[in-house]
């Protein structure tokens, strides 16, 4: 999930990995076979073991490792016989469509990495991405299922263990889990496709601040009006009592329904948010005013850290998060209508809680991929909420809230646990120019 860094690289890896691919050569993509011909929990063993390997580097956005798991994700998709969607600036993807290119998936482009006092850093990179067409009345609808693969690299800014330097952060569960799941979903939907078409994308730059997505949603290669919805998977792979946090269930009116449909047995213990803003990649879409979901695990102690590695994951939870998802995307494919989207307008009723607390609302939103910061670093503020009203802003990190001291989110949720509506409460936070001390008047949760 989302950080920021401001990594460096050569190329050379990138180039190296389009000849292997032009030749046929799978020596980039060794211990993970193209097609899958394993049961499905081996095969995403298999890809995530890759993609957390030693040899990628942690995948850093702008670093050879990152090109060459594009590249894999790449192969895969032209193993399956996907379409390529079509670039009108680079001739021999000019067309699009089944072309048997595994370099036509691969979407390339410049992300722009701000930097507090200089220019902002230009990274070359890239987005891959599928579709799926649809078998109905309805194959000019899209429905977009995705997932960020890159990670954090060896950049110790973005990681929770920072005294350990430049090693390798692997980033098995952020995000090679949502990765995977997604290439398995994508062999499923190839195998029995869905009325709507389906678009599959794997986003790079998402640890820099939603970069692939937001390059991705801002050049859509279909209609805006065209897309039914975007489901996003991140950290999807360490569950835990069976629970999975599934945010936007109220982006579109029809989708709490869908979400509670697709819990078959053996059901999941969901925890349901109805936002659809967050620091992850389905965030881009919503703010396009597009319904989206997000699937995801939580955060764990080895998150951003050398500890987040392959043999840490619950392969058997990630197949059936895999299973649970395919059933989302194929009835939002298949829902006879058009989804009625809708913006929330608070988050505080619907946001899973330490405990119940006494109703009272803020209106903050959290920064989920800031889990390396003491205290809790907000990405934004509700419009008209409590937080907004008393000076709270995005990239505020709150250190005291009501005279407790704030370490994370937990802290957080607890101290605001124990106020109620109509309490006024002292929130101390960090800024890049200091400490501030703010007064806020707390609102009613929902």
């Amino acid at each position: 999930m989302t950080s920021m860094r401001a990594p460096f690289r050569s190329r050379g890896a990138a180039l190296t990995a389009a000849m292997l691919l032009s030749a046929g050569c799978h020596i980039a993509f060794r211990g993970s076979p193209a097609v899958l011909t394993t049961p499905a929990a081996d095969q995403m063993r298999s890809d995530v073991t890759y993609l957390a390997s030693e040899a990628l580097e942690g995948r850093g956005t702008g670093t050879p490792g990152n090109d060459s798991a594009a590249f894999f994700i790449a192969h895969r998709y032209n193993a399956l016989r996907l379409a390529s969607i079509a670039q009108t600036d680079r001739p021999s993807c000019a067309k699009g469509g089944v072309t048997g290119k595994a370099e036509c998936f691969v979407l390339p482009f410049t992300a722009s990495v701000p930097v507090r006092t200089a220019a902002p850093r230009l990274l070359r990179t890239q987005n891959v991405a599928a579709i799926i067409p649809g078998r109905g009345p309805l194959t000019g609808e899209y429905v977009i299922v995705g997932a960020h693969f890159d990670h954090v690299g060896r950049d110790s800014s973005s990681a929770r263990d920072p005294e350990k330097g430049r090693v390798i952060r692997p980033g098995a569960d952020d995000n090679g889990s949502g990765t995977v799941a997604v290439m398995e979903i994508a062999r499923r939907l190839a195998r029995r496709p869905t009325n709507r078409s389906v678009i599959i994308v794997n986003f790079s730059g998402e640890e820099l601040g939603l970069l692939g997505s937001e390059q991705f949603v801002n050049h859509l290669p279909v209609p805006k009006e065209k897309v039914q919805a975007m489901v996003n998977l991140d950290m999807v792979g360490r569950m835990k009592n069976d629970k999975l946090i599934v945010y936007g269930v109220a982006t579109a009116t029809e989708m709490k329904g869908i979400v509670d449909s697709a819990n078959v047995e053996p059901r999941l213990t969901l925890a349901a948010v109805g936002d659809g803003e967050g620091p992850s990649d389905h965030a881009a879409f919503y703010r396009k005013d597009l319904p989206v979901l997000h699937l995801f695990t939580d955060v764990h102690d080895d998150y951003h850290s050398a500890a987040d590695v392959a043999d840490r994951l619950n392969i058997d939870g990630l197949v059936r998060i895999a299973d649970y998802t395919e059933r989302v995307v194929r009835a939002l494919a298949d829902h006879p209508s058009r989804l009625t989207f809708q913006r929330v307008q608070t988050a505080g009723a619907n946001r899973p809680s330490a405990r119940p607390g006494g109703g009272a609302y803020l209106g903050s939103v959290p920064d989920m991929g800031a889990a390396d910061v003491k205290g809790m670093k907000l990405s934004g503020v509700r419009p008209g909420s409590p937080a907004e009203k008393g000076g709270l802003r995005a990239g505020d990190i709150i250190i005291k809230f009501g005279g407790k001291t704030i370490n994370n989110i937990y802290d957080y949720t607890d101290a605001l646990g124990s106020h109620k509506p109509g309490d006024v409460v002292e929130v101390v936070v960090e800024r890049v120019d200091g400490q501030v001390t703010l007064q806020i008047t707390l609102g009613t949760r929902g």
